[in-house]
């Protein structure tokens, strides 16, 4: 999978992973996670999703990281929004910010942050990557966090032999394993009958889990 791939599918409108409202699992278990409501929080491979529009109301400054300039385009102007640039030296992606969200547009392996960041929120970043580009993408992730930084994180379990991905299925094993952060599972969810794309593969099994990561 490379870059062009997302770009496509971009291009095409084909972005059925974005969803028209937050998801339920922010909204059930980010307070409790982060108590300092202005604590700053990185989003990365994040799209335009409105998850970061809820996280900036409750009064958090986010950054998110995004490959494809449509996807940064789009949800500014969905928000009704103009940003202006961001400087950043020695920053290879480009930014633009308004009101408190700043998004980076570029490849996520190549972003380096100003500061370490001790909260982050993962929905469909991991689960968009196949697993040779996983362990590249979880050693990056922890060189942007501070040590004790707090995440949340949404995986998807499927039969990987029925689909390919993405998204693609990351087991309980996986995540356990991560090298830099302690995971705990919070919930898993059965999601299939709101998955008809995974029905129509033969698939008959389709959970969510959420994890509350922590970087050790």
């Amino acid at each position: 999978m490379d870059k062009e791939f997302w770009h496509q599918r971009w291009q095409a409108g084909q972005i059925g992973f974005h969803t028209p409202e937050a998801h339920w699992a922010l909204l059930a278990y980010w307070p409790e996670l982060v108590h300092q409501i202005d604590e700053p929080v990185l989003v990365p491979l994040c799209g335009k999703t409105l998850d970061m529009r809820w996280l900036c109301e409750r009064g958090h400054p986010v950054t998110g990281i995004e490959l494809n300039p449509i996807a940064v385009h789009d949800f500014f102007a969905e928000w009704k929004r103009r940003p202006t640039p961001i400087e950043q030296a020695d920053q290879a992606l480009s930014g633009l910010e308004a009101d408190g969200v700043s998004l980076w547009q570029g490849d996520f392996f190549a972003f380096k942050p100003a500061t370490a960041y001790r909260a982050f929120y993962d929905r469909a970043a991991l689960i968009a990557l196949p697993p040779a580009m996983r362990k590249s993408y979880v050693e990056q992730l922890r060189k942007c966090l501070a040590k004790g930084s707090i995440g949340l994180l949404v995986t998807l379990e499927y039969d990987q032999n029925l689909k390919g991905g993405p998204p693609f299925s990351v087991s309980f094993e996986e995540v356990a394993e991560m090298t830099g952060f302690d995971s705990v599972p919070l919930e898993r969810r059965d999601v299939l009958d709101e998955s008809s794309k995974f029905r129509a593969h033969g698939i008959t099994s389709l959970h969510e889990t959420v994890y509350r990561l922590t970087a050790v």
